[in-house]
């Protein structure tokens, strides 16, 4: 429950278009509901403005379905990260109007509209097609929190180029997400060029002396570039988050 329904809820108490023993029903499950399995927070949209996010990976699809079902009770909008094929066709067997987007291992549901809170876009830029599964999770959770968000992919280093051709869509980002593996260098690059927050996402492509994102994550860290900041390896759903906050009209 977001601010929007909150006031909506009390309005209707002060108008008695419902009971007041509906309204106590209705906000009974605040601040959380504990499960066998898990304690969902129902309290979050409240707090930050966005539900709270399902992480798939290493939950059974039992589980997922579980928390799933008493987030939409609250008339929440669900996410869910990192999750599998399989599991991904059972949750959509169960909830038809939700999608999964293959690429990102994300499954999106939306019981509501989802209100544009963005006062502009979110540029995410990946170095390499490699890199697109970060990438595409950053762009369907960007999307997902109510930001304009455009992809351009394949914009790596060693084509310069490609990267300086982008002008004007560089000039018309309000915050950027940069996502690269190998050495990491694309964040630094697309920081020079622009005057507002870079958001890097260090990613677990490249040879044996990138130690699965070690050296990209390095590279970021010690960036030149004083508007970069970094988050983990492979968090593309992190990135996205931070920049939905940064973009909030």
């Amino acid at each position: 429950m977001d601010q929007e329904q909150l006031k909506s809820l009390l309005e209707d108490v002060r108008d008695r278009q419902i009971t007041i023993e509906e309204g106590v029903r209705k906000l009974k499950a605040l601040p959380y509901e504990s499960l066998d399995f898990a304690t969902v927070d129902h309290h979050r949209p409240l707090r930050q403005g966005i539900p709270e996010v399902v992480f798939g990976e290493g939950k059974t699809a039992e589980q997922i379905l579980g928390i799933v079902e008493r987030i939409i009770a609250q008339e929440d909008n669900v996410l869910i990260t990192r999750l599998e094929a399989d599991k991904a066709e059972f949750l959509l067997s169960c909830f038809p109007r939700a999608e999964y987007h293959p690429c990102s291992r994300v499954i999106t549901l939306a019981v509501r509209e989802v209100p544009m809170v963005g006062r502009g876009t979110i540029l995410i830029i990946s170095a390499g097609t490699s890199d697109m599964q970060v990438a595409e999770e950053a762009l369907v959770t960007a999307r997902f929190f109510g930001n304009p968000a455009d992809l351009l992919p394949d914009m790596g280093v060693s084509g310069v180029h490609r990267i300086l051709a982008q002008r004007e869509a560089l000039d018309s980002a309000t915050v950027f997400i940069v996502v690269a593996g190998m050495e990491g260098a694309l964040p630094s690059v697309v920081g020079g060029l622009v005057n507002r927050p870079v958001i890097a996402v260090p990613t677990s492509i490249g040879y044996g002396a990138s130690f699965n994102g070690l050296a990209a994550l390095l590279g970021m860290l010690n960036s030149c570039a004083s508007n970069v900041c970094v988050v983990n390896i492979d968090n593309g759903f992190g990135a996205a988050y931070v920049a939905s906050l940064i973009n909030r009209v």
